[in-house]
């Protein structure tokens, strides 16, 4: 069993934020696939499907970021998934838009959902997807990621959903090193 977690925080208001990266791109690929986030389970939505005689997880915590860990462990533990077969899609503020980093295993990098799911997962060696928003140094760190994308960045990440949605597909396939190897630029 595969699990892909896409960290975002729930409601109208954060709808198309930066910190909002990853609802962006697992609702992408569960549109590919064809299924709907139409289950809730331990305060997160999911959607599963069956993808070579394989249960794929698509999961979207509504615990708002800070608390993303309770929800993944949550769901780690009851469908016993190992960790070796999550994947956690993320914003980088220090990726510009547009680009994309895979990773293995490592630390938050000040992001609190990753920081709060490797409590929770009592490891921080669980593979992520770091999607860049870049940063502004001239805005709060808050404020930013809680902010709109602009015009031109909103552009940018419509034309990358192809591409996340092949990665997605691929890393249910494919060796992580050679995920790494094939999307890491």
């Amino acid at each position: 069993m595969k699990l892909i977690v896409g960290l975002g925080n729930p409601g109208k208001e954060y709808e198309n934020t930066r910190h909002n990266t990853g609802y962006i791109f697992i609702d992408s690929f569960a549109k590919k696939l064809n299924i709907t986030f139409d289950k809730e389970k331990f305060n997160g939505l999911y959607a599963e499907t069956t993808i070579n005689g394989e249960k794929i997880l698509l999961v979207k915590p509504l615990s708002y970021m800070n608390l993303s860990g309770e929800v993944v462990g949550k769901f780690v533990n009851f469908f016993k998934i190992d960790i070796n077969d999550i994947l956690v899609i993320s914003d980088d503020l220090d990726l510009e838009v547009g680009r994309i980093r895979l990773r293995s295993k490592g630390s938050s990098g000040g992001h609190n959902g990753l920081k709060n799911i490797a409590l929770h997962l009592n490891t921080e060696d669980f593979k992520r997807l770091k999607i860049g928003i870049s940063n502004n140094k001239l805005i709060d760190t808050k404020d930013y990621v809680l902010g709109k994308f602009s015009k031109e960045d909103k552009e940018t990440i419509e034309k990358m959903k192809p591409t996340i949605d092949e990665l997605l597909e691929d890393f249910l396939n494919l060796d992580f090193d050679r995920l790494m190897g094939k999307y890491n630029n």
